[in-house]
């Protein structure tokens, strides 16, 4: 299949002038295909050849303006129109399409609880061609008017408020003007909760067998959508764009959540089948957040090409975040923000693939390499950026800038350069220079105090500064707290004073008076950079990080010991024995769960050698253990319930998690629910200490679709050969497996403690991973990228086979960027043990 590229798509977008699409989908001729009929009303504005992609499984007719086309003009998925006149025309496509397993396109799922079967559309990027022929680019904008004919008992959702035709046909309003892959379409027999706010239909939709646990979070759920939509009403002078809210919790969705206008189609393992921690519905709250912060930027004012698909995701993620934290009961979310996806974005921006936040056109030359750009930099690091962007502009003004950019480009299309002049336009500050040093430029500052004494016992701040952005910071100074007995001294740090600093300094050095015991830089993680510690504030983390008084400036420090690790500053142990000191007296969640997370992925599975390993495991057992002792009264169930959950994954002997198994409970509660379940069971598979009866029995008792995947996981983890072979054939030998079940077998094959077990499938993953890929498509090229790689295998043997395959094998690009990214965290990981 051609990709598009961009000067196609500037030419194409010089020619035409996109009306209104009318398509008719027709989702009751079977399990495989769909009908797809589509008329495009178009203007060319000048005599020209041009093409529209579509993707059937049977091009059955076209006509332009009346005449036939022959269908075997086809080529892939571009069908030529030639000799265009100019002036007005109508094109019609009449298609049969194929439904998906990978969430492209137009995904079909049947519930394995009750049989009952949903489809959904994702049609980012270029997946719009899988449903209806389109001009399929960003700025051909149009109205799309959705005719769905749909099985007795459904219900069909669209971007518009559909109606009930009868016989099973269904209609939605016609759209504003509207990107091509915004269109979207959800079908099936949904359980359905409906409100109204501000006079505005607010939806809720998921499978029917989930039917019981949105219920149960209705309530929360609609609370949070009214709050950001209150406080988007408060921040944006444009109003909500769209005739209705919908939020749709899907099955085996790729992504979080995708801001389809009016019709958010979110993954539906936000719907919690079992015990969750509130962190975790802090990040589904942020999720619908971000969505909501689209509605705006992104499908209001959309990018013109991929290039700026950064204006999209940064925004949206720090609107997120900023916008929960001020209008809903989640008042300190930037602190799982610095712990989680920050660390997304420092990892990001340190490898080879890195690029800047807002690339050169030229560096996004065709939607492939414009796939490549969905990661930590386009989100994380480009949060960070626009958060540094407020601290050193301020918030009125950057809405001001934010409010004239939704005026001039509303319904239409914007670039960087549209958004910078839009922000300069309400500020004395160059804020196209700011553009230039913080969006153009790659890589992590790194930010080092150097602390020199003075007068009268004085002390003075000099910042080293290895980068070229400027950084407006704060400076945390802190002194030890008096102690009420021996066991506490040194443990409780005060913030004296936190002072506010530009780097680079042109004023000299800074005064900070008498030598405090820590002296933190970009203490409220204002700014995007690496900290380092002067000896006496490293000597002062060491014995007192727990005792800091704010989670985000905990988060700082965690951060910088975790960077540390990473560029071989710090040995691995230094951070476990830190982990193992200060989490039994951590209180904030997202710091426990992303310390423990770095500490067993990272740490223990890869940075620390085989040898180390078990070593590293019974620190984190032990550490977990007393996290478990210290929520034994029931007053923090998110804790315990984190400390459950890892002290699972960290067992290297059975007994414990296998008592907790046959009893339904860890002594003390919590009782196993379904994820838990299946979460010792996978524990127990890896250490070979159950069989397939275990296995079958539990899928009987949950035979719901995440009660398939857990089974696929703990097939996958049995340390037999059989069960390896059966599942690398489940995995690279066929076309069955879906996207989540193909992910759930990847997460069970390879396990540290089996090695020597799947030492022989190592080599060929790289050559049936390219070979996969190529068949199955950029989703599935993406799961067995991330989930398939033998991240264990740190050693340079893997190495060369990996180089061997990128210099040899010809992936296609999804696959390529996934094992560039691979092999460089697994030739970190080399050098961390070698440190």
């Amino acid at each position: 299949m051609s990709v598009l590229t961009r000067d196609e798509a500037q030419t194409r977008a010089t020619l035409l002038d996109v009306h209104r699409y009318t398509i008719d989908l027709d989702l009751t001729t079977g399990d495989d295909t769909f009908d797809s009929k589509t008329v495009i009303r178009f203007t060319a504005r000048t005599d020209a050849d041009t093409f529209v992609e579509v993707k059937p499984a049977d091009l059955r007719s076209v006509t332009l303006d009346g005449q036939p086309l022959d269908p075997e003009t086809l080529d892939g998925n571009r069908l030529p129109l030639k000799n265009l006149t100019a002036g007005e025309h109508e094109l019609r496509v009449d298609a049969s399409m194929r439904y998906s397993r990978t969430g492209e396109g137009m995904h079909r799922f049947t519930d394995p609880t009750d049989g009952e079967t949903y489809t959904y559309t994702q049609l980012f990027m270029e997946d719009v061609q899988r449903v209806f022929a389109a001009f399929d680019q960003p700025d051909l904008k149009s109205v799309f008017e959705l005719t769905v004919k749909a099985p007795d008992g459904w219900s069909v959702l669209a971007n518009g408020i559909t109606t009930d035709l009868g016989d099973g046909r269904w209609q939605a309003a016609p759209t504003p003007l509207i990107s091509t892959y915004l269109v979207a379409v959800a079908a099936g027999p949904w359980h359905s909760v409906r409100t109204e706010h501000r006079g505005l239909p607010f939806g809720l939709h998921c499978r029917r067998s989930l039917a019981p646990y949105l219920d149960t979070d209705t309530g929360e759920l609609f609370e949070i959508t009214k709050q950001c939509y209150d406080r988007y009403h408060e921040k944006f002078e444009e109003p909500y764009p769209f005739d209705s809210y919908d939020q749709a919790f899907v099955p085996e969705f790729n992504a979080g959540a995708m801001e389809n206008p009016g019709l958010v189609t979110f993954r539906d393992e936000f719907i919690y089948r079992s015990a969750v921690t509130d962190t975790e519905r802090q990040t589904r709250a942020m999720v619908i957040a971000h969505e909501m912060a689209h509605m705006w930027f992104g499908d209001l004012v959309t990018l013109r090409w991929w290039d700026d698909i950064w204006l999209n995701e940064s925004f949206a993620e720090y609107m997120g975040y900023q916008t929960l934290t001020e209008a809903t009961r989640f008042t300190d979310t930037w602190t799982d923000f610095g712990v989680v996806r920050k660390a997304w974005g420092y990892d990001a921006d340190q490898r080879p693939s890195t690029h800047p936040v807002a690339p050169d056109p030229e560096l996004v030359p065709d939607t492939a390499s414009a796939m490549l750009n969905f990661d930590g930099i386009s989100y994380a690091k480009g949060a960070s950026a626009l958060r540094q962007l407020v601290t050193w502009l301020g918030e009125k003004d950057f809405l001001a800038g934010i409010n004239t950019h939704f005026a001039r480009h509303k319904f239409a299309n914007a670039t960087l350069a549209d958004f910078i002049d839009s922000l300069a336009s309400g500020t004395e500050r160059d804020v196209h220079a700011w553009a230039d040093t913080w969006l153009r430029t790659t890589g992590v500052d790194t930010l080092t105090p150097v602390v020199t004494p003075g007068d009268e016992g004085t002390y003075s701040l000099q910042v080293e500064h290895d980068g070229s952005r400027p950084h407006r910071i704060a400076v945390g100074l802190y002194d030890r707290a008096l102690a009420d007995n021996a066991a506490d001294e040194g443990r409780h740090l005060v913030l004296r004073e936190r002072l506010h600093l530009d780097v680079p300094q042109t004023d000299g050095p800074l005064p900070v008076g008498k030598r405090p015991a820590l002296l933190l830089l970009n203490d409220g993680d204002l700014t995007y950079a690496k900290v380092r510690f002067d000896a006496e504030s490293f000597k002062t983390v060491t014995a007192g990080l727990s005792g800091l008084p704010s989670p985000l400036t905990r988060a700082v420090v965690w951060n910088a010991l975790r960077d540390s690790v990473r560029d071989g500053d710090l040995p691995p142990a230094a951070y476990l024995e830190a982990a193992r000191a200060h989490l039994p007296h951590e209180t904030d969640l997202a710091l426990v769960q992303g310390v423990l997370a770095f500490a067993s992925v990272q740490i223990a599975d890869r940075y620390v050698t085989p040898e180390e390993r078990p070593a590293a495991l019974a620190t984190l057992t032990s550490l977990c253990r007393d996290l478990i002792r210290r929520t034994e009264d029931g007053d923090n169930p998110g804790l315990r319930l984190i400390a459950v959950r890892h002290f699972i994954d960290v067992a290297a002997h059975p007994d414990t998690i296998a008592a907790w198994l046959a009893d339904g409970t860890v002594p003390g509660g919590p009782e196993l629910d379904p994820e838990l379940r299946w979460r010792v069971l996978a524990r127990l598979a890896v250490l070979g200490a159950t069989d397939e009866a275990a296995i079958a029995a539990e899928l009987a008792r949950d035979p719901s679709a995440t009660g398939q995947e857990g089974a696929a996981r703990c097939r996958a983890a049995l340390p037999e050969a059989d069960a390896k072979a059966k599942a690398w054939e489940a995995m690279f030998g066929g076309d069955d497996l879906s996207n989540y079940l193909f992910t759930a077998t990847a997460q069970g094959f390879w396990q540290p403690e089996q090695a020597d077990l799947v030492r022989d499938y190592v080599p060929r993953f790289f050559e049936d991973a390219v070979t996969l890929a190529a068949r199955r498509g950029p989703a599935i090229a993406d799961a067995a990228g991330r989930w398939a790689f033998p991240a264990h295998a740190v050693d340079a043997e893997t190495l060369r086979f990996g180089e061997r395959c990128l210099s040899d094998a010809e992936p296609i690009p999804a696959l390529r960027r996934k094992l560039a990214d691979q092999l460089d965290d697994l030739g970190r990981a080399l050098r961390v043990r070698q440190a």
